[in-house]
């Protein structure tokens, strides 16, 4: 598993406020602790999961050695989605340098999300 780099889905709005800002805190950063992150084998069931038909969406890509936070694999609290079954959690704001990419992450005709094709 390639592991410099991790994924996280959000919308195009609290990534723009993000940059702003100088880094993201995502929706789960106070509530859960840390901000929920992918593995480029479970992005897809996880947008399928958690994000199906939802549009004006984006996946950042996340240089993991470019983090200030502290980024850990944990299993997740509920069953396992995808393939693998430790999840990367990013335990602190993630810096926005740290995003190699934003990518336009829409699903299909059908509501359902597959990885964009730079990714593949």
């Amino acid at each position: 598993m390639d592991k410099s780099i991790v994924y996280h889905i959000t919308n195009h709005e609290s990534w723009e406020q993000a940059k702003s800002a100088g880094e993201y805190q995502g929706d789960t950063l106070e509530s859960d602790g840390f901000i929920h992150c992918s593995t480029v084998h479970q992005v897809v069931p996880v947008a399928n999961s958690y994000y199906p038909g939802q549009h004006g969406l984006v996946l950042l890509c996340i240089d993991a050695y470019k983090l200030r936070s502290d980024l850990r694999y944990e299993a997740p609290a509920g069953p396992t989605i995808g393939e693998e079954s430790l999840f990367p959690h990013i335990y602190g704001p993630l810096n926005v340098d740290a995003v190699t990419a934003a990518l336009d992450f829409e699903p299909g005709p059908d509501g359902r999300f597959t990885l964009p094709a730079n990714l593949i």
